[in-house]
C-alpha cells in the first residue's frame, strides 16, 4: 500500500466519482483504509435515534470518507491540480513541494 502524501488542512479537488469537480479542505485521514474526509464533499444523511439530548430524533448530515486516490492537491500558486513531491532544503529539512509549480507546501 502506498503512503498518503496528503495532510490535514490541504485544499484538494475530487477527480473521480459522484462528487467529481468538488473542492474542499481535508478534515480527516485514515491511512489504514486509504480514505479521506473532505469538508462539504460526499455529505450523507444519518438517522438519529431519540435520546435525552435529542428527544425528537431526526436526521443529521455529515461528510463521509472517499478514497484518497480520487483526490488531488490544488497548487497554491496556480490553483490547478498537481501532484506532490519532496525536496531537501539547504538546512537539511525535507519539505513537500508541488510538482507543477515547485512551490513549497505549508505543513
Amino acid at each position: 500500500m502506498r503512503r498518503i502524501k496528503l495532510n490535514l488542512g490541504d485544499r484538494v479537488k475530487v477527480t473521480a466519482g459522484g462528487s467529481k469537480g468538488a473542492e474542499g479542505r481535508i478534515l480527516a485521514i485514515n491511512h489504514g483504509s486509504n480514505r479521506v474526509v473532505i469538508e462539504g464533499v460526499n455529505v450523507v444523511r444519518k438517522t438519529q435515534k431519540p435520546s435525552q439530548e435529542n428527544p425528537q430524533g431526526g436526521f443529521t448530515e455529515q461528510e463521509a470518507a472517499i478514497n484518497a486516490t480520487n483526490v488531488q492537491l490544488i497548487d497554491p500558486q496556480t490553483g490547478e491540480i498537481s501532484r506532490i513531491g519532496y525536496a531537501i532544503l539547504e538546512s537539511g529539512e525535507k519539505v513537500r513541494v508541488s510538482r507543477k509549480s515547485g512551490a513549497q507546501l505549508n505543513d
